[in-house]
């Protein structure tokens, strides 16, 4: 039985809901055999997302951590091959849900300018679009929060020497999101409840 840690986000820059919060919910009523799950919902604010997942990591002791979050405007959903060492907002966009804003600071002075996932990402890819289900890998998490947890959640990993896989999903608007907002690409929430289904059974799959 895999120990699954799942979180997800509230909603920012100005949506009124995030999908990735939908699917923490549902995720609660849900069974996969051969899983255990644990969701958690994270602020959209610089570090401290990180801590609280981290800090759920060392009580829960999870054998994979999956980090969800939000794209906007991807037509696809997207495990992500790496995290970089920086936050950085560019000027004009929106800051993080406490007004932080930072610009070209390491996430973790001292640590590698790049951190690999550590989940099998093409195999997740492959599962998805054979049931149907629009996948690609992501070759940049951004420079956001999504990429900041991703980082410090696998940099914790690297200097503990722990036992876990870990990496970060992201995920396109949903539906909801697109009717507020026709032009933005979306996919259906039960679509994506479907997508995250499919990867956990690729980890439980690719750890036999």
């Amino acid at each position: 039985m895999l120990k699954f840690l799942i979180s997800g986000f509230e909603p920012f820059g100005g949506d009124i809901v995030n999908p990735t919060e939908a699917l923490m919910q549902a995720l609660e009523h849900e069974a996969v055999e051969g899983a255990v799950f644990k969701t958690l919902l994270l602020p959209v604010h610089f570090d401290e997302c990180a801590d609280l997942l981290i800090a759920e990591m060392k009580a829960f002791q999870p054998d994979v951590v999956i980090a969800c979050g939000l794209a906007k405007g991807r037509t696809a959903i997207t495990p992500e091959r790496i995290a970089i060492n920086v936050k950085d907002i560019p000027s004009g966009s929106y800051a993080d849900n406490q007004g932080q804003h930072p610009v070209d600071e390491p996430i973790a002075a001292g640590s590698p300018d790049g951190l690999f996932s550590t989940l099998p990402i093409r195999a997740m890819v492959n599962d998805m679009v054979a049931a149907g289900i629009p996948a690609t890998v992501s070759n940049t998490a951004g420079t956001y929060i999504c990429n900041n947890t991703m980082y410090r959640v696998l940099d914790y990993i690297r200097i503990e020497q722990l036992p876990v896989q870990a990496g970060f999903v992201h995920f396109p608007a949903s539906t909801e999101i697109a009717a507020m907002a026709p032009s933005v690409p979306s996919l259906p929430l039960s679509m994506m409840l479907d997508a995250l289904h499919s990867m956990i059974r690729t980890l439980i799959s690719e750890s036999k």
